[in-house]
């Protein structure tokens, strides 16, 4: 009875392990990259409506970005972390030692939410004034600013949570979560905006209540699939101590990442200041560029989101040969996205620009923009794979390399070096230039990787194999 009981349930309790790579990360990628779609959407749409505010509205949530995605880059350093090491643990069988990664998460999570809440209080204003903003532009960014860092414990809750679902396997619940939340935020832009069916008028502020609200709600759905259908993992914060070493052992692969969208930050930051001395707009054009792209690289993150369990797990199981396989399904398939949207930024530069009620001025320095920058899509999927890669092997110090290299090393010094010419499409050659530098990088660290780590474990497995026999 028990043998067959345990039959029954090893392809549920080992999908990672188990089933066909093209088929389990299909199935574990396929919500998630449908979701981000859905997330990318909703950046679009939040734009689109905010520049009907004004292009002083839009030119402000441009600025807006780069503490945004510090924002969101915290939650998701932690997340990644703690991602791979719940879903490595789970691969070496050790139950308790997942459920107290999964917890010391969720406590990290907390503690930067309280940093964010903290900057939200003080410096929303100053933020847009060093970056050379007008004092309208300055007024716009702190309306959204201060709402979304002050209530975005909503953000962290769902981030920590979605990852628990991904690190076990069960991608379908994210997809409803992330879903949900930027539908909900999508529903709720124009009636907070403009004021419609009775909803006060709340213009750039109301762009930002929505977002807060989509992610609390898509939060709550996050926890409540924890509870009911997340049986790998067993959550009890009643006499909870953080531990040093877990801690350090989640930060040690997050923070890579979260200097990686800190790095990413402050090259948003950069290049405002650098574009700013042309025009305002061609700020605004930066920012729309970034909300386009997003439905390029969030199918990609998807895939990566997907990838990365299944990488962990395996890598713990000791099975180096689906590691290998998942990693280059995985490139394979981002390479693809990518080469689909570079196609769509070169045909149609002028109607994707015109979703923003782009004056002539935003036109003349967009189409341009939008084809240079998109010649980086070339490689880019390539060097996104690879980065969540390295992460899922717990070598995010390669990714943190790589985007230093690609950001600030390359990418803001050429920008600024072309901005001295005066033609603002010069600038714009920075970006490819970068990926190049960063498709360097990338081949250079596969190829310690392998020797570090994949050939050692390959020895080690065929070493068990032969002491088996």
């Amino acid at each position: 009875m028990n043998k067959n009981q345990n039959a029954q349930s090893a392809p549920t309790e080992n999908k990672m392990g188990t089933m066909p790579e093209n088929r389990l990360l299909i199935t574990m990628a396929l919500p998630m990259m449908i979701s981000m779609l859905v997330q990318a959407l909703y950046n679009v749409v939040d734009s689109i409506f905010v520049s009907r505010i004004s292009e002083d509205a839009l030119t402000a949530v441009s600025m807006a970005f780069p503490m945004q995605n510090l924002l969101i880059g915290m939650g998701t350093g932690i997340a990644v972390g703690m991602n791979a090491l719940v879903s490595r643990k789970l691969g070496q069988k050790d139950s308790d030692g997942a459920n107290s990664m999964a917890m010391h998460g969720v406590f990290l999570a907390i503690c930067s939410y309280l940093i964010f809440l903290l900057l939200g209080l003080t410096i929303s204003r100053w933020f847009f004034v060093v970056q050379g903003a007008s004092d309208t532009i300055a007024d716009y960014g702190s309306q959204y600013l201060s709402i979304v860092l002050c209530f975005s414990f909503g953000m962290y809750i769902e981030v920590i949570f979605e990852r628990l679902l991904q690190s076990t396997g069960k991608t379908i619940y994210t997809m409803f979560t992330q879903g949900l939340g930027a539908i909900l935020n999508i529903i709720l832009d124009p009636i907070l905006i403009f004021g419609k069916f009775g909803a006060p008028e709340m213009g750039i502020a109301g762009a930002a209540v929505a977002t807060v609200i989509g992610q609390i709600v898509a939060a709550i759905l996050a926890v409540v699939f924890n509870m009911l259908f997340n049986e790998d993992l067993k959550l009890r914060f009643r006499g909870f101590r953080p531990n040093l070493k877990s801690v350090a052992n989640i930060l040690y692969i997050g923070v890579p990442s979260i200097i990686m969208v800190a790095i990413g930050s402050v090259m948003t930051f950069s290049v405002n200041k650098i574009l700013v001395v042309f025009s305002s707009t061609a700020v605004a054009v930066f920012g729309v560029y970034y909300k386009l792209q997003s439905f390029a690289f969030m199918p990609v993150f998807g895939m990566n989101n997907g990838m990365v369990p299944i990488i962990a797990y395996n890598y713990g199981a000791g099975k180096p040969k689906r590691v290998t396989k998942t990693r280059n399904l995985a490139m394979i398939y981002a390479t693809a996205i990518m080469l689909i949207a570079l196609a769509i930024f070169q045909a149609i530069p002028g109607p994707l620009l015109r979703l923003f009620d782009a004056s002539d001025e935003m036109l003349e320095i967009g189409i341009p923009a939008l084809r240079l920058i998109s010649l980086s899509f070339i490689f880019a999927g390539f060097g996104v794979i690879s980065g969540s890669y390295f992460q899922a092997l717990g070598n995010g110090i390669y990714s943190m390399i790589i985007s230093i290299m690609r950001q600030l090393v390359v990418l803001v010094p050429l920008a600024y070096l072309f901005s001295l010419s005066g033609n603002i499409a010069m600038v714009w050659f920075a970006w490819p230039l970068a990926e190049l530098v960063s498709l360097a990088c990338c081949i250079f660290f596969h190829t310690r990787i392998n020797k570090t780590v994949l050939q050692p474990l390959i020895r080690r497995t065929e070493s068990e194999k032969q002491g088996i026999k």
